[in-house]
């Protein structure tokens, strides 16, 4: 798709250039670098970008402030991103609800142009993703909810958090894998809807792991499956659902990005300094506590696993015929 096409040809000439060591390293923030949240303080987003603040200061003593702008699946704070000069001091968080999702959903209404108008920096961590049900549900794991559902089409449900939202591409994926018809309950965010899925009323729901793993330690639901091709520090006991359809290992990631036109000295050295800051034992040893796994991603990187999602994401939307309005 020519959308894919434009964020990888984009990051590949804002990914680090065969500069001679100087002259990479010439570029210093000249002030306070300012990342903006587009989602609400205590998030995955949020504790990533405060992950990665801490982290930076300890390691270099630069200083970082981060500011949370919630609303419209984080685009009001990647547009104020968009907005700002291009000299490295105003970063904003990119997840892939935002990247690799919204541009192949019809109807997301993205307020501007992702490709055109942001500079890929790096992609910093990312949590999989792990299917939950209702703990009085008749079926006790993966195998019991397949052979329910295959045999009673469109009964079982699942929870969203909108039309269009990862959680819902999430359970479409998977219906497609095992060969399911699923009904869709969507909800206006991720907390009443596990809600939900705990008190019976809606029977799955997928969600990062790091969002329900107190309800999973606490009993509140069950907890089917994992997304994902290792365990999770947070439910190391949970079962790979990539044991029996591959094809679902889904990472949530949590990136940054600037507004266009960042130099390629500038984005190298955010590069180096968030990568840097984000892989060191002491982070990583947060971020495992946190259920998150760094993604030490430069620019050209981070734009290939973009494309990938979207190529990815498509064929879901394609086949459930799927619409966020």
């Amino acid at each position: 798709m020519a959308v894919q096409g434009r964020i990888t040809r984009r990051a590949l000439l804002a990914a680090p250039a065969l500069l001679p060591a100087a002259a990479r390293a010439d570029w210093v923030p000249a002030g306070p670098i300012r990342i903006l949240v587009g989602f609400a303080p205590g998030g995955t987003a949020d504790i990533t970008a405060r992950i990665a603040q801490e982290a930076v200061q300890r390691r270099t003593g630069q200083t970082l402030v981060v500011e949370n702008r919630s609303g419209a699946l984080g685009f009001i704070a990647a547009q104020a991103v968009a907005r700002a000069p291009a000299d490295g001091l105003i970063l904003g968080i990119v997840i892939m609800g935002m990247l690799g999702v919204a541009p192949v959903v019809p109807g997301s209404g993205i307020p501007f142009d992702v490709d055109r108008e942001l500079s890929l920096v790096c992609n910093l961590t990312g949590t999989p993703m792990a299917l939950i049900s209702r703990p009085d549900a008749p079926w006790r794991d993966v195998a019991g909810l397949v052979a329910w559902a295959r045999a009673r089409p469109g009964e079982v449900t699942y929870a969203s958090t909108g039309n269009g939202s990862t959680n819902q591409l999430a359970a479409e994926h998977f219906a497609t894998e095992a060969g399911l018809r699923l009904t869709h309950v969507a909800y206006r965010g991720g907390a009443p809807a596990a809600l939900d899925v705990a008190a019976g009323r809606v029977d799955l729901l997928f969600a990062n792991i790091a969002e329900v793993a107190e309800m999973i330690r606490g009993g509140k639901v069950q907890a089917l499956g994992l997304a994902a091709a290792h365990p999770s520090p947070l439910a190391p006991e949970m079962p790979l659902l990539t044991r029996d359809y591959p094809a679902l290992d889904m990472n949530n990631w949590f990136g940054l990005a600037g507004p266009a036109g960042l130099p390629t000295p500038v984005t190298e050295a955010l590069g180096r300094l968030f990568i840097g800051a984000m892989t060191d034992p002491q982070t990583r040893a947060v971020l495992a506590a946190r259920g998150l796994d760094p993604l030490p991603e430069p620019a050209a990187a981070f734009a290939a696993r973009i494309a990938a999602d979207r190529a990815r994401w498509s064929r879901v939307v394609a086949a459930g015929n799927i619409r966020a309005d």
